[in-house]
C-alpha cells in the first residue's frame, strides 16, 4: 500500500495549467516537509516545490511566480497548482514527505508533458 497517493497530470499545451494533488496516509508519522519534486528524461530529480509545517514554503526557481503550492495540515495533503505550463516542464512529478525523524517517503510518481 502506498503511503504517497498522486492525483492530477497528464498533456497540457504550452501555457496551460494543470493540477497535482497528493495525500499522505497516517502510516507516515510526523511529517516536516510534504511537496513535489521532478524528474525529466536524463536529467537528475529535483525539488519543484514543498511547504513544511510552519507553513514556509520552498520554490525552483524555475517555477516561482508560476506553480503555487497549498498544504492541507488537516487532510495531511499538498496540492501543486502549475500555471503557464511550458515545455521543460515536462517530466514524472513524484509526491515527497520527509519526516521529523529524517525518514523520506515518494509517491509513484505521475507523468506531465507539455506539447502542442
Amino acid at each position: 500500500q502506498a503511503h504517497l497517493v498522486e492525483s492530477g497530470g497528464g498533456l497540457v499545451q504550452p501555457g496551460g495549467s494543470l493540477k497535482l494533488s497528493c495525500t499522505a496516509r497516517p502510516t507516515i508519522f510526523a511529517i516536516y516537509y510534504l511537496g513535489w519534486y521532478r524528474q525529466a528524461p536524463g536529467k537528475q530529480r529535483e525539488l519543484v516545490a514543498r511547504v513544511g509545517t510552519d507553513g514556509v514554503t520552498d520554490y525552483a526557481d524555475a517555477v516561482k511566480g508560476r506553480f503555487t503550492i497549498f498544504r492541507d495540515y488537516s487532510a495531511n495533503s499538498v496540492d501543486l497548482q502549475m500555471t503557464n505550463l511550458r515545455p521543460e516542464d515536462t517530466a514524472v512529478y513524484y509526491c515527497h514527505a520527509h519526516t521529523s525523524f529524517n525518514d523520506q517517503y515518494w509517491g509513484q510518481g505521475t507523468q506531465v508533458t507539455v506539447s502542442s
